[in-house]
C-alpha cells in the first residue's frame, strides 16, 4: 500500500491540475470566440462553407509506401519528370511524390541561371503548386514570405502529416543563419529533465520528464538541403495572436485566455532558458494557435535568435516589442524576450500595442511615458544615446511621446489596426 505521503499515480499533481484548468477554461474562451466570429458572419450572409473555414485545419492521409528511383524510371511515371529530374531523382535512395500533376519548371542540365531556372533574381525558390520538394513533400500553399525566403504549407507523403517548410533563400548570408536556426531548434527538441515552468518549478519543487508538446516550442521534424536550398520541415500550425487580436475586433480577451497563453510562453521561455537561447523576436505574430478552436499555442521563428554566449546581431526585435537595452545599443541577454511577453501580454489585454512608436526614437518616447525617463547611468553606458538624448533634453523626448500616446489614442479607434513593424 502506498504511503500516504507519497503520490501516487492516481492522485492529479497540483501543478498540472492549475494546467489542466486553464486549458479547460482557455478552450471555453476559444470556443466562445468562434461562436462570436460565426455569428458575425452569419449575419453578414455567409455559406456554412465560410463558416466551417473558421475551424478547417488539415487532416492527415495515409502515407504511400517508397518507390525506388529506378523503378520511377523504368516505369511509364518517367513521363512526368524534366531532363534535370531523371538525374536528380537518383540521389534520392526513396521516392514519395514526383508531382506528376504539375506545371513544372522545364529545367535543364546545362543551362544553370538562376539555379537552372529554379531561382528567381534574388535567389528564392520558384514554387510550383503540386510539385514535389525533395520527392517526398507537395507543396500546397505559401504561408509566408520574408528576407530569409518562404515558408510553404506541404503535405508530406512519407507520413501523410501537414507540415510547414521553410525555404532558405539561395544566398550564404541566409544559409548561415538557417543553420544557427538549425542548431537552436535541434537543441529545443533534446530536452531530457528541464523545469516544467520555471516559475511553477520554483514554487511545488516540481521537476517533470519533458513530454512532447508541453513546451510549446515549434518542433523541427527534419532539415535538408534541395536544389541548393536548406530547407527546414516543421510541424503546421493555424493562426497566430495578433491574427486572432484582429479577428476579434481589437477589443482584447479576458484574463482567463490570457492566463492560458501567458502560462504557456513562460513554459517556452524556461526551455530557452535551459538551453541559454535568447528569441530575439518574441510577438504575436510569431505565437500560433496549435488549432484554431483551442487554446494551446507554440512559439515559433527561430530564425533571428541565438545562444546567449553567441551573440549575432545588435538590430533584433520588431520594433514595437524592441526593449530599451536593445534601442540604445546596450548588452543584451535573456531577459529581453521577457520584455517582449510583457508587451504581448498587455496587447492581448487590451487589442493594440502597448508602445506603438513609429521609429526608435517614438518607441522609446512611448516606453519613458510609462516607465519614466531612464536613470542617468544606464543611459551613459548605452552606445547610441547621442540618437536619442545627443541634442534633447529627456523633457523634450518625454513631450514626444506623450503627443505621439495621444495622437495613437485618438486614431486607433477609427482605423481599428496599426501598421506592423517589421
Amino acid at each position: 500500500m502506498a504511503s500516504p505521503t507519497r503520490q501516487t499515480r492516481s492522485t492529479p499533481s497540483p501543478v498540472l491540475s492549475i494546467m489542466d484548468e486553464e486549458e479547460l477554461l482557455g478552450d471555453e474562451e476559444m470556443l466562445q470566440y468562434i461562436k462570436r466570429q460565426q455569428a458575425k458572419k452569419l449575419a453578414n450572409g455567409a455559406s456554412q462553407r465560410e463558416l466551417d473555414e473558421l475551424l478547417r485545419f488539415p487532416e492527415p492521409i495515409r502515407p504511400v509506401s517508397p518507390v525506388s528511383p529506378a523503378a520511377i524510371l523504368k516505369s511509364s511515371r518517367v513521363q512526368h519528370l524534366s531532363e534535370y529530374e531523371c538525374k536528380e531523382i537518383l540521389e534520392y535512395p526513396s521516392v514519395y511524390y514526383i508531382g506528376p500533376n504539375s506545371d513544372k519548371k522545364p529545367a535543364t542540365l546545362d543551362n544553370s541561371t538562376n539555379n537552372h531556372g529554379y531561382d528567381d533574381e534574388r535567389g528564392d525558390y520558384l514554387v510550383v503548386a503540386h510539385d514535389h520538394l525533395a520527392y517526398r513533400y507537395e507543396t500546397l500553399d505559401t504561408l509566408g514570405k520574408g528576407s530569409f525566403g518562404q515558408v510553404l504549407h506541404c503535405r508530406d507523403h512519407c507520413t501523410g502529416e501537414s507540415v510547414a517548410i521553410k525555404i532558405i533563400r539561395n544566398k550564404k548570408r541566409f544559409h548561415h543563419q538557417a543553420l544557427v536556426e538549425i542548431k537552436i531548434l535541434d537543441s529545443l527538441r533534446k530536452v531530457g529533465f528541464v523545469n516544467f515552468a520555471l516559475y511553477l518549478a520554483t514554487l511545488f519543487l516540481f521537476q517533470v520528464q519533458d513530454q512532447e508538446e508541453k513546451h510549446h516550442v515549434i518542433k523541427m521534424t527534419e532539415h535538408f538541403y534541395f536544389r541548393g536550398h536548406l530547407c527546414i520541415a516543421m510541424e503546421l500550425l493555424s493562426i497566430n495572436l495578433y491574427e486572432l487580436i484582429k479577428a476579434n475586433g481589437f477589443v482584447g480577451f479576458s484574463t482567463a485566455l490570457i492566463r492560458r497563453f501567458t502560462s504557456q510562453m513562460l513554459q517556452s521561455l524556461a526551455l530557452m532558458r535551459h538551453h541559454r537561447i535568447v528569441h530575439c523576436d518574441l510577438k504575436p505574430e510569431n505565437v500560433l494557435l496549435r488549432h484554431p478552436a483551442k487554446s494551446a499555442i507554440k512559439v515559433i521563428d527561430f530564425g533571428s535568435s541565438c545562444f546567449e554566449h553567441e551573440k549575432i546581431y545588435t538590430y533584433i526585435q520588431s520594433r514595437f516589442y524592441r526593449s530599451p537595452e536593445v534601442i540604445l545599443g546596450m548588452s543584451y541577454h535573456m531577459a529581453i524576450d521577457m520584455w517582449s511577453l510583457g508587451c504581448i501580454l498587455a496587447e492581448l489585454y487590451t487589442g493594440f500595442p502597448i508602445f506603438p512608436g513609429e521609429n526608435e526614437q517614438e518607441q522609446l518616447s512611448c516606453i519613458m511615458e510609462v516607465l519614466g525617463v531612464p536613470d542617468k547611468d544606464f543611459i551613459n553606458r548605452s552606445s547610441r544615446k547621442r540618437l536619442f538624448f545627443g541634442k534633447l533634453s529627456c523633457d523634450t523626448v518625454l513631450s514626444r511621446g506623450t503627443n505621439y500616446l495621444r495622437r495613437y489614442d485618438g486614431c486607433s479607434s477609427a482605423s481599428g489596426e496599426l501598421e506592423r513593424p517589421a
